[in-house]
């Protein structure tokens, strides 16, 4: 008996690397600009969701290849990294390659006998905002603001929730996870943490192979060390994916899940102490903004300068949402509480599944 068929697109970003050990008992095919660099068995396709002409290409593919779900990941996040330092490039690929994609879902569901049945996206918590005053549920408002990749992942997610309807038969899941952990995430908190000077230039290039970390960095005041957050492992993102492509669609249209890890949010203060990291206290905010954008220019850090409100501010989510979901399952998917994850990502990068 073949095997499904599931398309992930952003296949060779991090979590995409990560879902594909958990995919053994599918055939997957794999979209993005590059090849991921796995010994995992897969189709891959180059495709750039950054061009309105990818739109055709994936319709394509997708109507060649009859996927039972489509997983869509490519998501340009950490802009140093991806070498998209154009703002409206990286708009083009995260919010309206996120269209495009369902464009060519949509149309393929409209002439299909049988078409695509799940339509999986991750959204993040970073849509909600930089600072919340409560754990946020599913149906807060989404008010992100500054920082690029948090704007984008809201007009994302809300062109997801509006274009839902069109993709006909297909149960669409937005998944909206907290801050990726583990031992092969880099990303900007936990890199704020770690203290990898990331940037391209050859002092930061000398600077990682001398080993050297740069400080963490908050404003002054007691509230800035006492805020809390949660972080989600990679792998347990990778486990739900994997439990909602095994389950039966949803007789709903749309099911958003926040998702975090379990257990007990931490404060920053403990964060810094579990990274061993060395804290530099700046006057304020904008104090704090002028050392980012100074280590930006000069290219030692990948951290934006307009990242400071998703540094210094307080956002919790309300799970239990995803627990309903999961029920006895869920402590076999979300296997890493809150600390467990956070603490991974200072351990050597691993291949485990």
């Amino acid at each position: 008996m073949a095997r499904p068929v599931v398309v992930v697109t952003g296949i060779a970003g991090n979590l995409g690397s990560r879902l594909l050990p958990f995919l053994g008992r599918y055939s997957v095919i794999g979209v993005d600009i590059s090849p991921p660099k796995t010994d995992a068995e897969l189709r891959f396709e180059r495709l750039d969701l950054g061009d309105e002409s990818s739109t055709r290409a994936l319709y394509e593919l997708l109507r060649d290849t009859r996927p039972h779900a489509v997983v869509h990941l490519a998501f340009v996040i950490d802009p140093v990294r991806t070498g998209v330092l154009d703002v409206p490039r990286m708009w083009q690929i995260n919010v309206a390659g996120t269209a495009r994609v369902m464009e060519a879902v949509t149309e393929v569901n409209r002439t299909a006998d049988e078409g695509i049945q799940q339509f999986i996206f991750p959204s993040s918590v970073s849509a909600y905002g930089p600072d919340l005053p409560a754990a946020v549920t599913e149906d807060s408002p989404l008010e992100a603001h500054t920082l690029p990749y948090a704007v984008h992942k809201k007009e994302s997610d809300e062109v997801v929730q509006q274009r839902c309807a069109a993709l006909r038969g297909c149960s669409v899941y937005i998944l909206r996870p907290h801050i990726f952990a583990g031992a092969s995430v880099e990303n900007y908190l936990m890199g704020a943490f770690k203290g990898t000077p990331n940037g391209k230039s050859a002092r930061a290039q000398k600077m990682r192979a001398a080993g050297k970390r740069l400080p963490c960095m908050l404003p002054r005041g007691r509230q800035y060390l006492d805020n809390k957050i949660q972080f989600i492992h990679v792998d347990d993102m990778a486990r739900l994916i994997r439990h909602i492509l095994q389950r039966e669609p949803e007789t709903q249209r749309l099911t958003i899940l926040n998702v975090a890890a379990g257990g007990e949010p931490l404060t920053f203060a403990r964060c810094i102490e579990i990274a061993q990291a060395k804290l530099i206290r700046v006057p304020g905010k904008w104090a704090m903004r002028q050392v980012l954008k100074f280590l930006w220019r000069q290219k030692i850090s990948a951290i934006p300068p307009e990242a400071v409100p998703y540094m210094t501010g307080q956002y919790i989510m309300n799970t239990d949402r995803l627990r309903r979901f999961l029920g006895p399952e869920y402590e076999h998917v979300i296997r890493y509480s809150v600390t467990d994850a956070f603490a991974d990502s200072f351990r050597n990068p691993t291949t485990r599944a």
